[in-house]
């Protein structure tokens, strides 16, 4: 095993992971924003108008998947780090500025657009640049990045919500007006921050030495874990690369790809259509509906962040210990279990502390298994010639069911309500977890490039 430098490997990969710190503060802003725009736009009075100022934003999330994806094998990883960077910034600025929901519209699917973009990118460019004994840790540590962004934005809207709320349980002409514009805005300070440091980060080495950058490459891979280290790196890319062709959208559809490539959007799809997000971006409803007001709300929110953090770190800790497989099964399992306990619960008008007790136990079984083991895993599983594009159907498709559980969410609610939604998504964590175990492989401690040979080896037909 190969020593690294621990110090610039994280100082790289954090700066990527602020990809995925604005990608969680921008996904969960509008849930707390939605209280204060929602009466600003008159949104009150139509289930649709709202599940489309909430789901908007998945419409550039999925162009910015596609595009990033192409654009990223083409021109590299780095130059798509820092067009996100630029999106978020000015997604930030522009959606607090307008007066106009169509403007509104347009500046939060601009933010999308961002989101797609570091969705995709920051996980493939953690994997490209770490060592395989530690690739699960590291590329979580961007989901890491994400739940510290949500948890962010949580205190975020609870402060300037109470400030703006005087008296807690009545909204402010003030509070209306201005309260989620300075929501929004808080986001410039990490989004200007991400787009200067992107520039000082190298490019991805694994993404060089295919491009016949070798030189350059080996410089990067020097720099990670010492002149040994390069060259073993160099040696397996090379081997695994002799006999491919430039990246090319058809070769997604090989028979020795295309297997690989179906695994990969369900486990993307599954990720969204667990439920889990719901939680995060109409806790208001679910909450109120648990029987809280709305003094109560916002810091019911911020408990549901904290507790993202910390089994986040549970994660980080078990990935490279205990492997990919175990954690989906005990994500995909679990939170079956919750959701029908939930589901029950709501069914019998249970209200108060137990509803709040199994949401946390709902975030607290997703912060430890599927929220990043579905981002490492995906940054795992693809032929490197194809990663970013086989990267971007993926992640395409998560956006596709993110923005239908998004939008469908309040529709649902209305008409099944909250026990009958829940039980929906109960039941399709169980069908993720019979899918996990029947067709995903176990990908802990081994290269990419081992895990490329083995997966396209095993697929051919």
């Amino acid at each position: 095993m190969y020593s690294y430098k621990k110090s610039y490997l994280l100082l790289i990969t954090f700066v990527s992971a602020m990809g995925g710190l604005l990608f969680g503060y921008d996904w969960v802003v509008i849930g707390g924003a939605k209280i204060f725009y929602e009466p600003f736009f008159g949104l009150d009075g139509s289930a649709a108008m709202r599940g489309w100022a909430m789901s908007s934003a998945l419409i550039g999330c999925l162009v910015g998947a596609l595009l990033a994806g192409l654009w990223s094998d083409k021109y590299g990883r780095k130059k798509m780090l820092i067009i996100a960077a630029a999106l978020f910034t000015a997604s930030a600025f522009g959606t607090g500025i307008v007066d106009n929901f169509s403007w509104f519209i347009f500046y939060r699917i601009l933010g999308g657009f961002g989101i797609g973009i570091a969705s995709n990118i920051s996980p493939i460019y953690i994997a490209e640049v770490s060592p395989a004994a530690v690739r699960g840790r590291f590329v979580s540590l961007n989901q890491l990045t994400i739940v510290i962004g949500i948890l962010a934005a949580q205190l975020v809207n609870w402060q300037i919500g109470d400030y703006f709320m005087p008296d807690k349980n009545v909204l402010s002409a003030n509070g209306i007006e201005w309260a989620w514009r300075w929501m929004f805005w808080a986001e410039l300070v990490p989004a200007a921050l991400f787009f200067i440091l992107a520039f000082i980060i190298p490019e991805s080495p694994r993404w060089l030495a295919i491009n016949q950058r070798r030189a350059d490459a080996q410089k990067v891979f020097s720099r990670i874990g010492g002149d040994t280290y390069a060259e073993a790196e160099l040696r397996e890319i090379r081997v695994s690369s002799t006999s491919q062709k430039k990246t090319d959208w058809k070769a997604l559809f090989q028979p020795n790809v295309r297997k690989v490539l179906i695994i990969g959007i369900v486990l993307a799809v599954f990720q969204q259509w667990c439920g889990i997000n719901v939680i995060f971006n109409y806790a208001h409803e679910i909450f109120s509906a648990a029987g809280y007001a709305v003094s109560d709300v916002l810091m019911n929110i911020v408990v549901t962040g904290v507790t993202n953090v910390i089994f986040t770190f549970v994660a980080i800790y078990t990935v490279d210990r205990w492997g990919r497989r175990a954690l989906m099964f005990v994500g995909s399992a679990g939170l079956a279990l919750i959701y029908a306990i939930l589901g029950t619960c709501y069914y019998f008008q249970i209200t108060g502390w137990p509803m709040l007790l199994l949401v946390v136990l709902a975030i607290a079984c997703y912060a430890m298994s599927l929220a990043p083991i579905v981002w490492v895993v995906l940054s795992e599983i693809f032929p490197a010639r194809i990663r970013g594009a086989a990267m971007a159907i993926s992640t395409f498709f998560l956006w596709v069911a993110s923005f239908l559980l998004t939008y469908t969410f309040p529709i649902l609610n209305e008409t099944l309500q909250a026990s009958g939604t829940f039980w929906i998504y109960g039941g399709i964590c169980l069908a993720g977890f019979f899918f996990i175990r029947s067709q995903l492989p176990e990908t802990k401690g081994k290269s990419l490039e081992e895990i490329e040979e083995e997966l396209t080896s095993k697929n051919e037909s």
